[in-house]
Formats: structure tokens, C-alpha cells, sequence
């Protein structure tokens, strides 16, 4: 299991897409999806290379990855369009 860190950041991103899609009446998984992954890979980017408080060897980047999705998901949902 040598690359079950990117892969729990994977499926913990998409889960977490699809229970914002979920919890926000069906608006579109491919959408929250699109956020939730974008966001974990700037996440990921932001712990490793940016603050440099992490490294791919530890599991602290997947907090970070997830935690920022988060985070725009709650953008996305606060300051997207209303028709």
C-alpha cells in the first residue's frame, strides 16, 4: 500500500463532493466534483511546496488537501450565481 495516502485524498475529496452535491439539493456532482479536486490539489500544493511543513511521506498533506476542499466547497456554494 504504498500509495494509499493519494488515494484516501482522492476518494475523500470526491466523497466529500458528493455530499456537499447531496446536503445542497442535486445541483450537479460534476460541478462540486470539479471544486472538491481542483481545491485538494492546491491543498496538497499549498502544504508541500508553499509552507513547506510536509512531505508526501506523511499523511499531514492529506488533512490539508481535504481541508481546503472544504473550504471551497463552501465558496462554491456561498458565491455561485443564483438564477
Amino acid at each position: 500500500m504504498q500509495h494509499a495516502d493519494i488515494v484516501i485524498a482522492i476518494l475523500g475529496a470526491f466523497a466529500l463532493a458528493w455530499l456537499a452535491d447531496l446536503i445542497t439539493g442535486r445541483r450537479g456532482l460534476f460541478a462540486t466534483s470539479l471544486v472538491s479536486g481542483v481545491a485538494a490539489v492546491a491543498g496538497w500544493f499549498l502544504v508541500i511546496r508553499v509552507f513547506a511543513i510536509g512531505t508526501m511521506d506523511g499523511w499531514s498533506w492529506v488533512v490539508w488537501s481535504l481541508a481546503a476542499s472544504v473550504l471551497a466547497l463552501v465558496g462554491f456554494f456561498l458565491f455561485r450565481s443564483k438564477r
